[in-house]
């Protein structure tokens, strides 16, 4: 009984950022397959982009009914990063669980960072002519990064499609739910085969409560502004990754 509250609260957090920042909550499902129900990493990261896929492509609904997503740039943003995603996915099985956890807590800090940087006014205005060798080299970036740590990248996909690609916030949030849907698939066909053990009496009931805590923040965000939820997310992710990256340094330091 536990563990399904715990689920239910996760996936509830998990959607409601995905929701309402078009990223970043995936960034949090790992960490919580593992610390709060028990996951290994190797496990971690497949629930999560099976989580992280299936609240994704919800959010990309409720944000294309809204007109926010660009569809042909996205898609070509995308597929830039699927054959990363799959060689990265196929990487991260053969790497040990202490790497992932410290990877994962490095690139979680770099995502708190970048949340509470204030916001650049020079951002939406000027001469934004979008670059596509950049574009295609971010989203090969964010596909990598997919595939690697199970997460589908939305917490830097969004700001890149405002600065490299000159989108006005909403159409970042709604396109980035996009890419990161495609770059989440491509790193399960990596893992189709795989040999990890899913637990699917708590995964269910996450992705369940991420899809409603979706829904919800697609409203929030229409409602409040998102800065406010952003840096409070950036705090409890702050918090998250420095518990990660004492367990991966405790974890290397460990004899054997």
């Amino acid at each position: 009984m536990t563990a399904l509250i715990l689920a239910l609260l996760a996936g509830a957090l998990v959607g409601l950022a995905l929701g309402a920042l078009g990223g970043g909550g995936s960034v949090l499902a790992v960490p919580a397959l593992v610390y709060l129900l028990g996951f290994t990493p190797a496990a971690a990261t497949t629930a999560s982009l099976l989580i992280v896929t299936a609240t994704s492509l919800t959010a990309l609904y409720a944000h294309a009914r809204a007109g926010h997503v660009r569809w042909r740039t996205g898609v070509a943003f995308a597929v830039a990063g699927i054959l990363p995603a799959a060689l990265a996915g196929a990487a991260a099985a053969h790497l040990p669980q202490a790497v992932l956890t410290l990877a994962f807590a490095v690139i979680a800090t770099l995502a708190a960072v970048r949340m509470l940087r204030p916001a650049r006014p020079s951002e939406s205005t000027g001469d934004r002519r979008p670059r596509p060798a950049k574009a295609a080299g971010v989203g090969a970036g964010l596909g990598a990064l997919t595939g690697l740590l199970g997460v589908g990248g939305g917490f830097l996909a969004a700001p890149a499609l405002v600065t490299v690609l000159a989108f006005d916030m909403q159409a970042a949030v709604g396109t980035s739910l996009l890419v990161i849907s495609v770059n989440s698939l491509a790193s399960l066909a990596t893992r189709a085969a795989s040999t990890v053990t899913l637990d699917w009496a708590v995964i269910g009931p996450f992705a369940a409560a991420a899809i409603l805590g979706a829904w919800d923040g697609k409203r929030l965000a229409a409602k409040v502004s998102g800065r406010g939820l952003q840096r409070l997310f950036a705090l409890v992710l702050l918090t998250v990754a420095a518990f990660m990256l004492v367990d991966a340094l405790t974890r290397l330091v460990r004899p054997t």
